[in-house]
């Protein structure tokens, strides 16, 4: 078999074995807004967003539970997940997030609450 011959097939694996890795990353980094309703209470957001690679980290502010750092940061593909832990009341308060780019280019998240509520969100750039 000569090279003009097996180049088609040789293509095609190099496109099926790498197609994965080129997939491009969410570029999130930046500053987002949210406002939404809770069982406490209407909640106001800012989120600092810095992702390097895959990585995401930066802080979460909100006008119940002031600002804190943002951890276990990670953004795959069109999904973003990191974790809040905040104090509400002076109690430890772990909130996990798990968002994902609208069309719109917009954050639809999803957050779970110390595992007692479950609330959804949309967080928008802000310019």
């Amino acid at each position: 078999m000569t090279i003009r011959r097996a180049l088609p097939a040789i293509l095609s694996l190099v496109v099926l074995i790498g197609a994965p890795l080129l997939q491009a990353q969410t570029d999130v980094s930046g500053t987002w807004m949210a406002t939404f309703e809770t069982q406490v209470g209407e909640q106001q957001y800012t989120f600092e967003l810095v992702v390097k690679g895959t990585a995401l980290t930066g802080t979460a502010k909100g006008n119940l539970m002031g600002e804190t750092a943002i951890s276990d940061g990670k953004v795959d593909g069109e999904t973003i997940t990191f974790v809040e832990n905040a104090t509400y009341q002076g109690m430890p308060l772990r909130i996990t997030y798990t968002g994902t780019m609208t069309p719109a280019g917009e954050i639809a998240f999803t957050r779970n609450v110390a595992d007692f509520a479950t609330e959804e969100l949309v967080a928008k750039r802000s310019k």
